[in-house]
């Protein structure tokens, strides 16, 4: 145990990390408080959500799909009444305090175990962002991208549901996914067997598919993106990394399975049903598509409406900052922006969520370069 509390560990970064944090937590905890409070403080699709996915944590049926008991007709289910965007996973997360506790709608303690998966995931999100840009830029971009993670509107109405679609688990999953992938092919020179070497990664990116995609099945895009960037970082053993990529993808279906119950038919079904990618050509010609997608990046702290700019044009401009780790996270953010112009129309888009968080570690990763700054 002395070992594990060293320095290197538990030292000043992590201190101001955890305080940043705990600020995180408070501001959430005050929007849980004042939520119960309001008169829409639970909404129709709330109380669905909850209430199928604490029903099959009692074993009635299985979320998202016709085997549930209490299954409230909706549009958007379609005929076959399977949940084209989520498998039962999204519902079995925010139901499971309610399950345990057998918490009522009407109680005052529902917003707060309703809530609690979502701030921990928030709070988890954070620790990942701050984590990964430390070792990406230094302490200096450490601090900068969990500072404009922690201040953002947007991240911390979503990871206390205020009025927000539970999309957290989706982007932690997401940027797990990105950074365990690019982790790992940075290990594929070693001499030694990487494959079986490299099984905890392959676990926990497996575990970041699953939390990705199971929460929001157009997810599912991010796996052509790490097949590209592990065949460009891995160039002289490709063969290693299709396979590490394979096992992980193999890992991260049999967890969706399991929210399935391990039902076959189900299981087979609600991917057969599942909206993987429901874009549009057509809204790459309409200007109110792009000036929603800057709306919600401006939602997510003003700031960021001149810092993104900024970091782009530096990026551009400056060839020190050209490099991989400032890039990968460019293109991933790029990317889901495109998707939410191609999807203008989605409620509380999961894309937008995941380009920020991506644009914060960009933006930090500039930042650092320009200041040249040791922080202690």
């Amino acid at each position: 145990m002395r070992e594990f509390f060293t320095h290197e560990r538990f030292g000043r970064p992590q201190i101001f990390a955890g305080l940043l944090l705990l600020i995180f937590i408070a501001e959430c905890g005050w929007l849980l408080a004042h939520k119960h409070s309001s008169d829409l403080a639970i909404t129709e699709d709330e109380f669905d959500r909850i209430t199928e996915g604490a029903a099959q944590w009692h074993g009635l049926g299985i979320a998202g799909t016709p085997a549930i008991g209490n299954r409230h007709s909706s549009a958007e289910m379609g005929g076959d009444r399977y949940d084209p965007n989520h498998s039962p996973l999204w519902y079995l997360i925010g139901s499971a305090p309610v399950a345990i506790f057998d918490v009522s709608p009407d109680h005052r303690l529902w917003a707060w175990f309703t809530g609690a998966p979502y701030v921990l995931f928030g709070t988890l999100l954070g620790a990942s962002v701050w984590y990964v840009s430390r070792r990406l830029y230094g302490n200096a971009g450490g601090y900068i991208a969990l500072a404009l993670y922690c201040s953002s509107p947007s991240v911390i109405r979503t990871s206390a549901l205020w009025f927000a679609s539970p999309n957290i688990a989706a982007a932690w999953g997401t940027f797990g996914a990105v950074f365990t992938a690019i982790a790992v092919s940075h290990t594929l020179y070693a001499p030694r067997e990487v494959v079986l070497w490299n099984w905890r990664r392959i676990l926990l990116l497996g575990i970041s598919l699953a939390l990705a995609v199971g929460s929001q099945f157009s997810l599912v895009i991010v796996i052509p993106v790490l097949a590209a960037f592990m065949l460009y970082l891995a160039h002289q053993r490709r063969a290693a990394a299709i396979v590490i990529l394979g096992a992980s993808c193999f890992i991260g279906v049999v967890l969706v399975f399991s929210a399935y119950s391990f039902h076959p038919r189900l299981f087979s079904q609600g991917l057969a049903h599942a909206r993987l990618l429901d874009v549009s050509g057509r809204a790459a010609g309409m200007s109110g598509a792009y000036l929603q997608v800057i709306k919600e990046v401006a939602s997510s702290g003003p700031v960021l409406v001149l810092l993104a700019p900024a970091a782009l044009l530096t990026y551009i401009v400056c060839q020190r900052s050209r490099y991989f780790g400032n890039t990968a996270p460019l293109i991933v953010a790029l990317l889901f922006m495109a998707l939410r112009v191609a999807a203008p129309h989605d409620v509380e888009s999961v894309f937008s969520l995941t380009a920020v968080i991506f644009l914060f570690v960009f933006v930090a990763g500039i930042a650092a370069d320009l200041l040249e700054t040791k922080f202690p």
